[in-house]
């Protein structure tokens, strides 16, 4: 059986959903669709790619730790509080 990784899956389906624009300078623009101000900016294509991964992963981070609302992606919402059992459960 393959483990599962929800912050890793989610980075993922988060790149898949990415959208690259050339620009006239022959340089690269990269942008996440449902992640406001996740953009980033490159040379090349793979150098946009790296430093938009770089800030979409900044960007979540910081979202999940000021626990702002992060936009469900591939189906993977970690918006959901955590279930909590009593410590006299175990």
């Amino acid at each position: 059986m393959t483990p599962n990784f929800i912050l890793t899956d989610y980075v993922q389906q988060a790149m898949a959903e990415a959208v690259y624009d050339k620009l006239d300078d022959n340089t690269f623009a990269g942008r996440i669709p449902p992640c406001p101000g996740v953009v980033a900016f490159g040379p090349s294509l793979r150098t946009c790619e790296h430093e938009l991964r770089s800030t979409f992963e900044e960007w979540l981070v910081l979202g999940l730790k000021l626990r702002h609302y992060l936009p469900v992606i591939g189906g993977i919402d970690l918006n959901h509080e955590p279930a909590r059992e009593p410590v006299d459960a175990l």
